[in-house]
């Protein structure tokens, strides 16, 4: 029994890391979860520490990403067993780049304290990095995120979310030396965790831009059921709840519909779309939605369009536009489409073979201001947002449906990473969903207004534009990245040099013994 009480361990503290996150939002069991991978791995062999930070990332990854599997088993026709599986093989996947961490930081540096406090937080943020970026990325679960309403979310705009889980992870670092037996050297490393942590959370006074002018939103959720979605008929009632909800309000600036809210592309849309360019123009208000382009190259796109005020007249491929540039896996696109697809009905989901938009694309213009543009699961990826927003962007505009992933945590983690981006650039968040959570933030993406889920509705709110530029939206990644690799190699350096003048008093010592017993 003794035997499993360390796998048991392992499992249940990277399953707390998951109560850090929203939607349940409590924040210190980040260090709570990385203490666990600490005393769980630490004083064990790289070969079983790595095999242990794998089972504490599977307690991390498989309850917090079981959301997924309503895709698979409403939508895709899975059944619960093959979902369960395909989940787990995902996130074994993810842990594999935790244990990989744990693996090259304990084979760097024999020693546990320059490896504990510099070594493997270096490594870990880094492993997050690679698992954000490799085979198109997956960027979840980042513990920074878990911040957004606690004490560190000051560091944001400075150095981002993964700023922020290097200095949690850095705290769990401390705590694990300090709670060692005889661990004097813990006092250093856990009063600069403290100092850390105050200058973090002074940071959250620090106002990084400025007011422009506002503009009034309306952002309606259609709450259309993601079954009946793309069911023939169904346009005719879609294009009329849309329209019900958007007509009372003729106080606001600009209409937000979310993404694909047209069960329908683009060109079979052209003639109702120019109607209702006419008519926001007549309103003295602009449209942006979401919906699906065929444009003459013949390539499909998941796009975003604005109509009316201060817009050009619409017509086909008008320059008003955006579309998305990163796919999501299956959902979007199909990696080896051809020998996928006739397996089961859930490699075939409707709408799976987009084409990618261009980088570098246009905010878009509506009623005179500057919305800078991500499309659902591109909002979880910190540079392409960053890339993506202009020095004179007012708002940060997000469009996506969630409906595919039913009552889970899943749109809660969602919303979270949406909102962090608010924070890092300074800009105003405006969220437009099919079935929630809809919602505005202001430049420090704290919630100025929402909309309860599976309701339809509108969400009325009068937003301040910003300008100017946070210290992340200026020089991005960069300082944490270099960061992470000064301290990395000095935490290595330090750590193997201690090492090797252990070695060479345990040699000294036993040469005494030698020649005293001779």
């Amino acid at each position: 029994m003794r035997h499993y009480l360390p796998i048991f361990g392992a499992l249940l503290s990277g399953a707390l890391g998951v109560l850090a996150f929203s939607p349940f939002g409590y924040w210190p069991f980040a260090v709570v979860s990385l203490f666990g991978l600490y005393a769980v791995t630490q004083k064990q062999p790289h070969r079983q520490a790595a095999k242990r930070g794998f089972i504490w990332a599977m307690g991390l990854y498989l309850p917090g990403l079981w959301w997924i599997h309503n895709s698979m088993t409403i939508f895709g026709g899975l059944p619960l067993w093959a979902a369960f599986l395909l989940v787990a093989l995902l996130a074994a996947y993810l842990s594999l780049y935790t244990a990989a961490a744990v693996w090259l930081a304990q084979r760097l540096v024999p020693t546990p304290r320059w490896r504990a406090l510099l070594v493997l937080p270096a490594l870990l943020i880094l492993a997050d990095w690679l698992r954000g970026w490799v085979l198109t990325g997956f960027p979840w679960l980042w513990f920074g995120y878990s911040q957004l309403d606690g004490p560190l979310a000051g560091l944001a705009p400075i150095i981002g979310v993964q700023g922020i889980s290097w200095l949690l992870t850095f705290s769990a670092a401390a705590l694990w030396l300090g709670v060692r037996r005889n661990s004097r050297w813990f006092w250093w490393p856990g009063l600069g965790a403290l100092m850390l942590w105050a200058a973090a959370f002074a940071t959250n006074y620090i106002q990084w831009v400025t007011p422009t002018q506002s503009s009034r939103f309306a952002l309606v959720q259609g709450n259309i059921e993601q079954s009946l979605k793309w069911v023939p008929g169904q346009l005719e009632l879609s294009l009329e709840r849309y329209m019900t909800l958007t007509l009372p309000e003729r106080q606001a600036d600009v209409v937000i519909w979310p993404e694909s809210a047209l069960p329908a592309s683009e060109q079979q849309l052209a003639p109702w779309l120019q109607q209702v360019d006419l008519l926001m123009r007549e309103r003295n208000q602009s449209l942006v939605t979401g919906l699906v382009s065929q444009p003459s190259s013949g390539d499909v796109y998941n796009s975003v369009i604005t109509l009316g005020k201060n817009v050009i007249p619409y017509e086909l491929e008008h320059s008003n536009r955006y579309y998305k540039q990163h796919l999501v896996p299956v959902g979007e696109f199909m990696p080896f489409g051809d020998l996928l697809r006739p397996l089961a009905p859930f490699f075939n989901l409707p709408m799976s073979s987009f084409s990618r938009g261009a980088s570098g694309q246009s905010d878009l213009t509506a009623a005179g201001r500057q919305l800078s543009v991500a499309i659902c699961y591109e909002v979880a990826f910190p540079s392409l947002v960053r890339n993506n927003m202009k020095p004179d962007t007012d708002y940060l505009l997000t469009l996506s449906n969630d409906t595919w992933f039913g009552q889970s945590i899943g749109p809660w983690q969602h919303q979270q990473i949406a909102r962090m981006r608010a924070l890092e650039l300074g800009r105003p968040l405006i969220r437009a969903t099919n079935n929630g959570v809809t919602l505005i933030t202001d430049e420090k993406g704290r919630v100025m207004s929402s909309l309860p889920q599976f309701e339809s509705g509108v969400l009325n709110a009068q937003v301040m534009g910003m300008t100017g530029l946070t210290p992340y939206a200026r020089f991005g990644s960069t300082p944490l990245l270099a960061w992470l690799l000064i301290s990395g190699l000095f935490g290595a350096t330090q750590g193997r040099r201690q090492h090797r003048g252990r070695q060479r008093k345990l040699a000294a010592k036993e040469n005494l013994r030698v020649k005293a017993r001779s």
